[in-house]
């Protein structure tokens, strides 16, 4: 050991008797203990560092490469948008907060954020106002205007109730009722009431109508608007009580688009100065009367105003404008109730025919599964809705499926600038309008013969209008064949199928025409012999054997392509049933003999000279064979 100097040797010595430092047989030991702790300490600072280093790399994750300490620099761009501009290496509190937030993923917090449920307040209500499922207001969003089939008056009501809910969230609501007064319309608007003051205290009970937020008036109308409540109330009973104190008038008008549009004038200081949001209800179950004169002019002022008009009404007939229904007046009357509540195009585009040797009555007045067309782009244009409260007919669709097959709402100008660009739809249209306006007569399929004389005569009168319904039909040949080459141009699903219906059954019904005529020629140059004993009366019916030319057989090939391509493509609509049913008749003719009894001198008159009843021979499209159905005595034809 090295000497130390004498002073320095005292304070040693004292030092280590003092016991400060360790005498020199503990010096080993000391020192010994001290490096253990050393280590110990060491190894305790490298397991901490292993831990923050694993942690970091898990934050961290998403980098590529691993990147040495002493490459890491600060960018001077990003210290002064984050932090305080301090030329110092540390950063500060402000510039440690940011590199934190940094770190974290911006977009996947927003999206926690948007996953985690919000609170609701919770309501007791003893009936909640039945929503619309996922897919109903799903479809809203994609189709503007679009029908809806809520499921008869109740569900419309309560499909209102909740798009003014959701008005009324969005700000105070002025709700404009207008009620059809026909007599068809009474035990409509009794429904309507019972269900509207449940639905407006359920409106008050979920706080959507705190500070009258809700304001609501009701009018009827006929040929003209009557108002019932001169200014809006704000008290559900009150609502009820003016619906209810609508009486029926029988005007046979009904001018809905008149009242919508001088209702919607009379109010709007609420939606200008007051700012409240409007909705006008229409209940009707009729097209409108004054349509033709004042859609275009009522579209217009409400959509420019941002009013929004909804419709509770019957659904469209298929490609008709008026359906007929058995009625009984308040008076006690019984009528036959016409309605125009159709039909549910701008433009019609279904070829009418009659049917041959098939019972179509049926097929007469089939639900189209929409609304009337004015009606339903009144609410296509305002974002508003038709709600169907009733189908009129037998033959009902599936909503779904009839869909793809909506009528075009868009304006008039587009609509017809489209149908005069593709000749498929030009000639369609016309011919639709030329079957609309002239009523083909139907081919008599029976002909007495007690003697060769009564057989001629029963066939030269058959001959005299069948001549005509050829004619016509050649016409309508002509026209539809100038339109084929733009076919295949046709996107619309509802284009294509009534073009190729239309086609269909007008080749079909040329095939039949042709062979009917040969027919009777034939027989009224060599009427056949009876071969059962008394047979008195021919009669013609479908069959498979098409007897005329090559040419006939190569369009009743052509009939059938078309006919088969509407079953099979479209499967599920009216144009399906149509098709099949005109494939229902096969094509060519054959003579069967039957039994009849003749009528008594002086037509169908009974012993005391009263006229008996009528009765029509049909054959039972599910059977094939004939019946014999008794008309009924028809009623007066009333509009409702």
């Amino acid at each position: 050991m090295a000497s130390i100097p004498a002073p320095r040797q005292e304070v040693f010595e004292m030092e280590v008797e003092s016991g400060f430092l360790p005498k020199t047989g503990d010096a080993l030991a000391w020192g010994a203990s001290l490096g253990i702790h050393v280590v110990a300490l060491a190894l305790l600072a490298m397991i901490q560092f292993e831990v923050l280093t694993s942690s970091d790399a898990t934050i961290d994750s998403a980098l590529v490469e691993e990147v040495e300490p002493q490459q890491l620099k600060f960018d001077s761009t990003l210290v002064d948008v984050i932090g305080n501009d301090s030329d110092i290496n540390s950063l500060t509190s402000s510039q440690d907060s940011a590199s934190h937030l940094g770190e974290r993923d911006p977009a996947k917090e927003v999206e926690e954020q948007v996953e985690t449920p919000l609170d609701e307040p919770s309501l007791v209500i003893t009936e909640e106002i039945p929503q619309p499922s996922k897919a109903e207001y799903t479809t809203i969003i994609q189709t503007r205007g679009a029908t809806e089939h809520p499921g008869g008056v109740e569900g419309a009501v309560d499909r209102l109730a909740w798009e003014i809910a959701n008005s009324l969230r969005e700000g105070k609501t002025l709700v404009v009722w207008c009620f059809d007064n026909s007599p068809s319309l009474s035990k409509r608007r009794e429904l309507i009431a019972d269900r509207v003051e449940n639905v407006y205290k359920q409106l008050t009970a979920m706080n959507v109508d705190a500070d009258k937020a809700l304001l609501s008036t009701v009018v009827s109308f006929s040929d003209k608007m009557k108002i019932m409540t001169p200014e809006p109330i704000s008290e559900a009973e009150d609502v009820v009580a003016a619906v209810r104190e609508i009486k029926s008038e029988e005007s046979g008008q009904e001018n809905v688009f008149s009242t919508v549009f001088a209702a919607a004038n009379k109010w709007l200081v609420y939606r200008q100065k007051m700012q409240r949001r409007m909705m006008i209800i229409v209940v009707t179950d009729e097209a409108g009367s004054d349509a033709p004169l004042m859609m275009e002019k009522t579209i217009a002022m409400t959509k420019k105003y941002g009013i929004r008009c909804y419709v509770v009404g019957d659904g469209a007939p298929f490609g008709r404008a008026i359906t007929e229904t058995p009625f009984v007046l308040e008076s006690g009357e019984e009528v036959i109730g016409v309605m125009e509540n159709g039909p549910e195009t701008l433009h019609p585009d279904l070829v009418r025919l009659p049917y041959w040797g098939v019972n179509s009555r049926d097929l007469d007045q089939m639900s189209s599964g929409f609304g009337p067309y004015a009606l339903t782009r009144l609410a296509a244009e305002t974002n508003g809705l038709f709600l169907v409260s009733k189908e009129n007919g037998r033959q009902r669709f599936d909503p779904q499926v009839m869909r793809n097959y909506a009528p075009d709402y868009r304006p008039i100008s587009m609509i017809e600038n489209d149908v005069k660009k593709n000749n498929a739809k030009r000639v369609l249209v016309d011919a639709a309008m030329m079957t609309k306006e002239i009523n083909l007569p139907v081919p008599l399929l029976e002909f007495p013969a007690e003697n060769d004389t009564v057989l001629r005569q029963a066939i030269g009168e058959a001959q005299k209008p069948v001549a005509d319904l050829d004619y016509q039909l050649q016409k309508y040949q002509m026209l539809m064949e100038t339109g084929e080459k733009d076919r295949a141009k046709v996107g619309e699903a509802r284009w294509q199928v009534a073009y190729d219906l239309g086609m269909g059954r007008v080749l079909a019904q040329r095939v039949r025409c042709y062979g009917y005529n040969l027919m009777l020629a034939d027989m009224k140059v060599n009427p056949k012999k009876f071969e059962k004993q008394g047979s008195n009366r021919w009669r013609l019916v479908p069959s498979n054997n098409v007897s005329s030319g090559q040419a006939v057989k190569k369009m009743a090939a052509k009939a059938s392509d078309y006919l088969n391509r509407v079953i099979d493509q479209h499967s599920g609509t009216p144009w399906q049933i149509m098709a099949e049913r005109e494939k229902g008749a096969p094509l060519g003719w054959e003579w069967q003999e039957e039994t009849y009894t003749p009528p008594a001198p002086g037509g169908n008159m009974d012993a005391n000279g009263k006229r008996g009843p009528k009765f029509v021979n049909e054959v039972d499209p599910k059977t094939g064979k004939t019946v014999r159905r008794q008309l009924p005595d028809q009623p007066v034809r009333k509009n409702i």
